[in-house]
């Protein structure tokens, strides 16, 4: 068992030099996805334990010259070598790489818009502009966003995603749409109607809180949703739709609205409501509603623990924004719309907090419950429940930055179109399916070792609700649980990662469509070995300094 590291690692290292440097687009490939950090690591391995050894060779050698100032430089690179190589491990993890268990472009369920299944991809490499984590700057400031920018890719994904030819008829045709669904008739937005949008605040948490200035003290470059982006979202609904600010809040109830995202949203809409776990210094303290809102629709969840709520903004509110983030997750494969709501709670997802136990949400996900296809998804509850998807009229998504894990710094991207850089993109839809699962196939083409078996069960449970493989009675809106779910919307996966094309772009099926805000882009090939960049950056540096040891 010894030799199987560095068995491993010569093994991988070859495979990759064997295939990639031939033909460099291949690095996209998965299985070389899972070699690059396998070989990487042993690389920067071997170097730290060759190079501490040369340094600590020189050491003795400098000693009995009495050079002991170069001695010391010895000594210390030595450490720092050796630091390397016990404590290196690669940015990625090497799980097998997700493989789905439905074939390309084979459509499940019921396409939900005002066309059917339509996924809009705003796409602007101009719209962010960060020099990166060596940079001493931070992704969320202001001057590493495009504001112009990212405001154009709103204007034209809103108008593609409802065929309008202004801002202002997008919204309105999303509320009226929204209202024809809801039976409320053909109505646009009406004067005093409240709307939320829940954003994902994940890593704005209170250990990582200054709690008298709101300022983040670590962690500062994990992403969430960005401040641009918010911008954005608030601009199109106060400007475009009408909609009065003080009737609009905008948080994550279980998280906290810090100083620089306030500093961006806040001086435009002072009098919009923003949500927040404490309420302090300007924000609104998140209050849970008076009565149980939430039925998890397995057996007697409440037997055992206590009933759930939702804050009382969402409750009152007509209609919701369900405001993502564009990352993979850790546990869940992706998190997305769907798990987006995770924070909605007046209580940590895991059942803990508020003084008391709740049901317990992740263990409904596929690391921590059953590891198989066809099980229970609490997901499809919350997707289906009255006030969270039945009130959500859109659907975005914010990928100017990504991630790799529920807290990850930005990562640039290999996959076409973005080509090593940031993948500056917002996804729009009215259908929480098929925006989730075309979040999943870009996330598991950059990150095939990353993403977690069985991560689009709970996309298959609930494109078929109304009838699921696990035969789960999907019914979270009353404590009797007679009020079945339909079908919440389409599932397919893409084509190929290249092409990324769906059944309604192939006219094939009754799938998901994937346009473009604007021109489409340019799918090629990345034509360079930088699969896993932060990984072979790293064994050129210690190369570098391995090389200077041995000198």
């Amino acid at each position: 068992m010894k030799w199987l590291f560095a068995a491993t690692g010569i093994a991988a290292l070859i495979w990759f030099l064997v295939r990639v440097l031939p033909k460099p687009s291949r690095a996209a490939y998965p299985c070389q996805r899972i070699a690059a950090p396998l070989a990487s690591g042993f690389v920067v391995w071997l170097l730290g334990v060759s190079g501490a050894l040369a340094a600590f060779i020189k050491v003795r050698r400098r000693l009995r010259e009495r050079r002991y100032v170069v001695a010391s430089i010895c000594v210390a690179a030595g450490l720092l070598a050796a630091l390397v190589a016990l404590t290196y491990t690669p940015e990625e993890p090497a799980f097998a790489a997700f493989v789905p268990s439905d074939p390309p472009n084979s459509p499940m369920g019921t396409a939900k818009g005002i066309f059917p299944g339509r996924v809009v991809w705003a796409y602007d490499p101009d719209a962010t502009d960060w020099g990166g984590l060596s940079s001493g700057t931070y992704w969320w400031a202001p001057a590493q966003a495009d504001q112009p920018a990212v405001d154009l890719m709103f204007s034209k994904g809103l108008r593609k995603l409802t065929g309008a030819d202004s801002d202002s008829n997008a919204w309105d045709a999303l509320f009226r749409y929204y209202n024809q669904t809801h039976g409320r008739g053909d109505v646009g937005y009406t004067t005093g109607e409240k709307i939320v949008i829940k954003v994902n605040l994940n890593t704005n948490s209170a250990n990582r809180l200054n709690a008298a200035t709101y300022e983040k003290t670590r962690d500062l470059n994990f992403t969430d949703v960005s401040p641009h982006a918010m911008l954005a979202v608030l601009r199109q609904l106060v400007y475009a739709a009408g909609v009065p600010q003080d009737h609009i809040a905008i948080g994550d109830p279980i998280r906290y609205f810090v100083k620089h995202d306030w500093d961006v949203c806040h001086p435009e809409f002072p009098d919009v409501a923003y949500l927040d776990a404490e309420g302090r210094l300007g924000r609104t303290r998140v209050v849970k509603s008076a009565s149980p809102v939430v039925f998890w629709s397995v057996d007697d969840p409440n037997a055992d623990h206590q009933s759930d709520h939702l804050p009382t903004h969402y409750v009152e509110a007509t209609y919701m924004i369900n405001f993502a983030a564009f990352k993979a997750h850790e546990r869940a494969g992706v998190t997305a719309c769907g798990k987006n709501h995770y924070g909605s709670f007046c209580r940590s997802p895991d059942g803990l907090g508020a003084g008391g136990r709740y049901y317990d949400l992740h263990s409904t996900i596929a690391s921590w419950g059953v590891q198989a296809m066809g099980q229970y998804r609490a997901l499809v509850d919350i997707t289906g429940n009255t006030h969270l998807g039945g009130k959500t009229m859109l659907y975005v998504v914010d990928g100017l930055w990504g991630g790799t894990r529920s807290g990850a710094r930005p990562f640039k991207w290999a996959l076409s179109p973005f080509n090593e850089d940031w993948p500056s993109s917002v996804f729009f839809s009215q259908d929480p399916v098929a925006v989730d699962s075309v979040v999943l196939d870009f996330v598991r083409s950059e990150y095939p070792t990353y993403i977690r078996d069985y991560a689009d069960d709970y996309l298959h449970e609930a494109a078929l609700a109304d009838n699921p493989p696990s035969g789960t009675f999907y019914a979270p809106n009353d404590a009797g649980h007679t009020q079945r779910l339909s079908s919440l919307g389409v599932h397919e996966h893409w084509s190929n990662s290249i092409d990324k094309q769906y059944s309604r772009n192939l006219g094939t099926g009754d799938g998901i469509e994937l346009v473009t805000g604007d021109d489409p882009p340019v799918m090629t090939a990345p034509e360079n070995l930088a699969a896993t960049p932060v990984t072979w950056t790293r064994t050129l540096l210690v190369l570098a300094a391995g090389l200077v040891i041995w000198s």
